[in-house]
């Protein structure tokens, strides 16, 4: 199925069976980001920015909430 006919597909939804779709696709993006975040963080992309945390740390510029 095309992105064009999935757009279209979910237009003609009911207003009950779309709210059920847009939960459905929340929970699969959510999931999908989850996914991505573990790949980048085992590729080591986020270590930068775990040093900048730690550096900012270290220099005293956080604070617990």
């Amino acid at each position: 199925m095309s992105a064009v006919q999935l757009e279209k597909a979910v237009t003609e939804l009911s207003p009950e069976e779309f709210r059920k779709f847009r939960a459905w696709f929340a929970d699969y993006d959510m999931a999908q980001w989850d996914k991505q975040i573990e790949r980048d963080s085992a590729a080591g992309k986020l270590d930068c920015l775990m040093e900048e945390a730690m550096e900012d740390y270290r220099a005293g510029r956080t604070k617990e909430i």
